[in-house]
């Protein structure tokens, strides 16, 4: 071998080390630059996920609301004496409102609806549907000829009997058909409602027949006071 290949392959080596060195120092270089997530950083990202969630936990709750209270269900607060002894003022009670979409009112339901000339909403019971004939005498009502039976009532009309009294009003004002309304044919697409409150309810004798279109839902539950919580029959 010449002495000139020998210097030749000593001064190559050491610098192939060289650059293998200034690489290993640029990787080194650039790994210490990587940022390392502190617990800060990693609490806010939490905190702002969780936030997140709950925002959209919340939309959908309220959507959820909207279209119950909207399409299916909604509250109504008892104004007055007018259904006692069944329903009580103040009281709570959850109306439903798909079942009219669905079906047709039905004798003894308790309804809910809108009384544009009043500008509120009165709840009461179904008497007749639309073609009955109805009268109106003293304690006895009768659809189409017939006296019906009010299980609803038998309590507290036997108790003012017992009195000497009638359960009902005594005046043209409580009768029907009266000289306010003398058609006591119930119009197509209407029905004639009363109060459970005889005596103390403006109803069907004084306000007219009600139109379907007016009727809001069937009073389906009464939800407050807790104590008196129960599901409202109908006796349809």
């Amino acid at each position: 071998m010449e002495p000139n290949d020998k210097m030749t392959n000593s001064t190559i080596n050491p610098e192939v080390n060289d650059v293998s060195e200034a690489d290993q120092a640029q990787s080194n270089e650039l790994a210490d630059s990587t940022p390392i997530p502190s617990r800060k950083d990693a609490r806010q990202k939490k905190a702002y996920r969780e936030t997140v969630e709950w925002i959209k936990a919340i939309a959908i709750a309220v959507v959820l609301v909207f279209i119950v209270r909207t399409f299916l269900f909604s509250p109504f607060i008892v104004d007055g004496a007018s259904m006692e002894p069944n329903f009580h003022t103040k009281e709570r009670v959850i109306v439903n409102l798909l079942i009219y979409k669905i079906s047709k009112p039905s004798y003894g339901d308790v309804v809910v609806f809108d009384v544009p000339e009043e500008g509120r909403r009165f709840i009461k019971r179904v008497i007749g549907v639309p073609g009955d004939t109805i009268e109106v005498h003293g304690d006895d009502v009768y659809v189409n000829g017939e006296r019906i039976e009010e299980p609803y009532l038998e309590e507290a009309i036997a108790e003012s009997h017992e009195r000497g009294e009638t359960y009902n009003g005594q005046s043209d004002y409580f009768s029907f058909p009266n000289d306010y309304y003398q058609d006591n044919v119930v119009p197509e697409g209407h029905y004639f409602v009363m109060g459970d409150n005889r005596s103390d309810s403006k109803d069907s004798r004084a306000i007219g027949y009600v139109s379907e279109d007016e009727i809001i839902g069937r009073a389906d539950i009464v939800m407050w006071p807790l104590a008196e919580l129960k599901l409202i029959k109908h006796y349809n």
